[in-house]
């Protein structure tokens, strides 16, 4: 593909511009012009994830426009109704959900708020899942990750790309922040500034340091917003956080199972990832953790989940059985009683199909 641009910008002449000119000596004689010549070899090979960096004013946006007119997106038009009432309406809740959990928004509580409330990382993921399910070819995003903190950045980016791939869609990313390169994992690269093409080939990120330790039960309230049942923390959970650099991004707590005839079994209580950090894997790891702290100290782990992603994260991994379809589980929460109120009859929040899970210990080799 090449795009040659040419832009030309009339400056009328006032008192002003030719004060501006004769400070600096610039003589524009009334028109400025900008003129790129771009290639971009796009048809070599198949893709399905790629960047587009530059320093601003370089042309990048201008340059994905010339290429791709309407299919590029800034953001998407939001209404102030619950974000899941702002999707085309040809498409399932499953759906919405699922583009939700798929880019790291997996709370909720989020879901059901207006967009103009969220967080930018909150909004720049819900930006993400509608563009998902955009239909377009390729989905192009204009200013990606540019008003989210760079932390944020990487682990939307990240989950940004997972979910473009699953989906077996194509993703372009038109950015002024090179820190991205290394998350997005984008199959090529196009330097604007440097008029630079290169091929790339699909790496892991770069590694997080995740620590994992005891917490004290106060940690919760941090977390507790994000949950999507019951916010109540059981006075018999011991609780646990993973932390990035000192910060806590995760929570997990488990509770003795009251059994008739076994005396060795915990239960999951809570698990709650922060919205910022979704979608790099930290509840697999943090679960798995668990699961073989609990396992050395001669008990069984179990645990009982109805949030599709939590059901999905457990059905993938090898670390965990499937022991039953436990049924359903009626929520009496406030959280359920805001959620029908919001919109009854399109979103069931009563009663959830639910599932059970036992994890499986590591072999010692």
């Amino acid at each position: 593909m090449r795009a040659q641009i040419t832009l030309t910008t009339k400056i009328p002449a006032s008192a002003r511009t030719a004060q501006i000119a004769g400070m600096f000596d610039y003589q524009p004689d009334g028109e400025q012009t900008l003129a790129w010549d771009h290639t971009l070899p796009l048809d070599d090979r198949p893709w399905q994830v790629g960047l587009i960096v530059g320093p601003s004013g370089s042309g990048k946006s201008v340059l994905a426009r010339k290429l791709w007119g309407d299919l590029v997106i800034e953001e998407h038009d939001w209404t102030g109704r619950p974000m899941v009432e702002d999707f085309p309406h040809d498409h399932t809740i499953s759906e919405i959900t699922g583009a939700f959990t798929s880019v790291g928004l997996g709370s909720v509580p989020a879901w059901l708020r207006p967009y103009g409330v969220l967080s930018n990382g909150e909004k720049f993921r819900a930006n993400m899942a509608r563009s998902l399910l955009s239909g377009a070819d390729p989905i192009v995003v204009d200013e990606f990750t540019s008003v989210v903190d760079r932390q944020v950045a990487k682990v939307a980016s990240h989950a940004t790309q997972k979910a473009v791939r699953r989906a077996g869609t194509r993703f372009i990313a038109v950015t002024c922040h090179y820190d991205v390169e290394d998350w997005l994992q984008a199959d090529w690269i196009y330097d604007v500034a440097a008029r630079e093409f290169r091929w790339r080939l699909v790496q892991p990120h770069p590694p997080l340091q995740l620590d994992v330790h005891e917490c004290p039960r106060s940690l919760w309230a941090m977390f507790e917003p994000h949950h999507y049942m019951s916010g109540h923390l059981m006075s018999s959970a011991k609780c646990f956080a993973a932390y990035i650099d000192g910060r806590p991004v995760a929570f997990t707590s488990y509770r003795h199972f009251p059994h008739a005839r076994v005396r060795d079994i915990k239960i999951g209580h809570r698990l709650v990832v922060l919205p910022d950090y979704q979608g790099l894997g930290i509840a697999t790891v943090l679960e798995n953790w668990l699961g073989e702290y609990l396992t050395a100290r001669g008990y069984r782990y179990r645990n009982v989940v109805a949030h599709p992603g939590m059901i999905r994260l457990y059905s993938r991994s090898p670390r965990w059985q499937a022991s039953n379809t436990v049924g359903a589980v009626r929520t009496s929460n406030s959280k359920a009683k805001n959620a029908q109120s919001l919109k009854r009859g399109h979103l069931s929040t009563r009663r959830l199909a639910v599932r059970s899970f036992q994890y499986v210990p590591q072999r010692k080799r």
